[in-house]
């Protein structure tokens, strides 16, 4: 019996050293010689569909769940502009461009809307751009959901390779003023208050050629007047050389004149205003030149809600930066310290307080195969407010906009509440960098982007498809911004695609109640840029910092839109003005048909 059991041991572990070696042999079989004999294993490439890579976050919502309804009445609106008529010529500048921006410059209560254009190729003669029938246009709204096109009464029609716009009243006399950038000169136009403009931007001290992009303005210093910084990019030339070339931009193949990494940056400008409209550059002396960055897009953000302005830049193949302001006219780099310095290719901002916390959060589109980012804000996480400071973690991934941006190409960002529930909803402009391999003078298109947020730790749903169907077309999307521009009490969206129509997409979904607010300049002009709005329903707070939100190269309307859902009245407003004290009201009726207009000289009472 002892023998017949030893035996029958010796039968099973050699059985099992026989299984082990089976399995063994089959594990570096896989791993070795499977690939030879089946190809490599899957592998991401942009454009494709990996299983566990593109789509095991990418999350959708139903038809049932989502309110939104948006409709494309551009051309019954008056909005007949088209972007870059011309054919591409493969080179840098032309394929960047162009935002929008919308001011209310005649001051009528309604927003006006300016639209960013390239006249052509560059291959054309600078006489040639100027002749050319595409030029900036303004389109004044007339108050009843339609516009006039008054570009050449005004005298703001730029030709050129245009990039982005923004409004403010540089002058402090109670008018917006505008400024646009441009692969070439920046121009300033200055309000005459008749429907006319006047050119000062030599005498305001703000000429220089270069390759210009993103603009802002903001009150860095709290002195009572608008400051500028202005996004440089690269310092292109082009070389007919150079269009044998072939360049890698994280490993994927472009024509050397298409790729940023093959020219050297240029440096931002921070131009500091006098008062009286007039600037000088102190973009050395203040620490904000920015300049190993190609930068895209800026914004003026106080993040750390010490009563200063930081700038946060955009940067294409290299960090992105975030500049505290000391207080005293210069700014440190806190970009490591905060968690940010992120080398991506960076494009857009949406700054906004997406989870309700209290302090302003960052968006930021990426380009191919790189995810978007959504930096939620931690500074009111901390112990204490003496251990305050400005750090951001990632959680594009866990809110559902991480994985599902990796075969697109993003640009324009807006995190607006669209449905007035009271939670931020997300649009994305994508346009691909690539050309199209039958029409090369074409770039390949992508479809827009718009997530639903359903609130809480739920985050975002993929619901453009069941909102419209412009969001099942394919374009060559860049700016957008967003403004009411019916005066219905909702937000309406603006996109301009790159060589097509301007888009402008009315907003029909249903609504809860929303709080609008008009924070006024110090002359009365109807935007003050910095201005930072805190509102208290029940547990609920929300922040929103006025003029923060650039999208690319972008500017939305200066009317804070603030969703309430099914709350009728907001507990208390806190606006804090840059260098003001804090201004607070209570019982605020949440009333979406008008807008809470806030007079710079208030400082307690009712608003008008």
């Amino acid at each position: 019996m002892t023998n017949g059991r030893r035996l029958n041991r010796r039968r099973v572990l050699l059985r099992r050293s026989i299984v082990a070696c089976i399995l063994v042999t089959a594990g570096v079989l896989a791993i070795f010689v499977a690939p030879r004999w089946f190809g490599k294993p899957e592998v991401y490439l942009p454009g494709g569909d990996v299983e566990g890579i593109t789509r095991s976050l990418e999350r959708s919502a139903t038809g049932s769940e989502t309110p939104f309804e948006l409709t494309d009445v551009a051309a019954e609106a008056g909005i007949a502009f088209h972007h870059f008529p011309g054919r591409r010529s493969t080179q840098l500048p032309e394929d960047m461009g162009s935002g929008v921006a919308w001011g209310d410059y005649d001051a009528d209560g309604d927003p006006d809307l300016y639209l960013v254009n390239i006249s052509g190729s560059l291959r054309r003669t600078p006489e040639e751009l100027q002749s050319s029938a595409a030029r900036n246009t303004l389109y004044e709204n007339l108050g009843n959901g339609s516009f006039v096109d008054v570009t050449e009464r005004a005298g703001v029609g730029s030709r050129g390779i245009g990039m982005g716009a923004c409004w403010g009243d540089v002058d402090g006399d109670g008018r917006l003023d505008l400024f646009t950038t441009a692969y070439g000169y920046n121009h300033l136009f200055v309000n005459e208050g008749d429907g006319r403009f006047e050119e000062t931007t030599e005498r305001a001290g703000l000429g220089g050629q270069g390759f210009w992009t993103g603009c802002s303005f903001g009150d860095y210093d709290n002195d009572h007047d608008l400051d500028l910084y202005v996004s440089g990019y690269v310092d292109y030339a082009f070389d007919p050389a150079d269009t044998l070339k072939a360049s890698n931009q994280y490993e994927a193949v472009l024509p050397y004149t298409l790729n940023p990494s093959s020219y050297p940056p240029i440096s931002n400008r921070l131009y500091r205003n006098a008062g009286d409209g007039t600037f000088t550059d102190v973009t050395e002396f203040a620490g904000v030149a920015n300049a190993a960055g190609k930068s895209l897009s800026i914004t003026w953000c106080d993040f750390d809600m010490d009563g200063w302005l930081d700038i946060y830049v955009a940067n294409d193949v290299s960090d992105n930066v975030l500049f505290k302001n000391l207080g005293d006219g210069r700014f440190a780099d806190n970009s490591h310290e905060a968690w940010v310095a992120d080398y991506r290719g960076a494009m857009g901002l949406a700054v906004e307080d997406w989870d309700h916390d209290g302090d302003i959060d960052i968006f930021v589109t990426h380009w191919l195969a790189q995810e978007n980012a959504l930096y939620r804000n931690l500074l009111l996480e901390t112990p204490s407010a003496a251990e305050k400071t400005m750090r951001f973690v990632d959680e594009a991934d866990a809110k559902g906009l991480g994985q599902i941006a990796l075969d697109y190409i993003g640009w324009g960002t807006l995190l607006s509440d669209l449905d007035s529930d009271g939670n931020l909803d997300l649009l994305i402009t994508n346009g691909s960098t690539f050309p199209q391999k039958e029409k090369p003078w074409l770039l390949q298109p992508m479809r827009d982007q718009l997530f639903w947020n359903k609130g809480g730790e739920e985050g975002f749903f993929e619901a453009g498809a069941m909102a419209s169907s412009y969001f099942e077309m394919a374009n060559s999307s860049r700016g957008m911004a967003a403004a009411d521009y019916d005066l219905d009490g909702d937000v309406d969206i603006l996109i301009l695609n790159y060589g097509g129509r301007a888009v402008l997409l009315r907003n029909d979904s249903a609504q809860g109640s929303a709080l609008r607010v008009q924070v006024e300049g110090p002359a009365g002009a109807p935007s003050c840029p910095g201005t930072l709005i805190e509102m208290f329903v029940g547990s609920r707070r929300a922040a929103l910092q006025m003029g923060a939100s650039v999208s690319y190269m972008s500017q939305s309307e200066a009317v804070a839109h603030l969703g309430t859902g099914a709350a009728a009245v907001v507990d208390s407003l806190r606006i804090h003005r840059p260098g003001r004290d804090l201004l607070r009201l209570s019982a605020v009726v949440a009333d979406r048909s008008r807008v809470l207009r806030i007079p710079w000289e208030m400082e307690a009472g009712e608003p008008r």
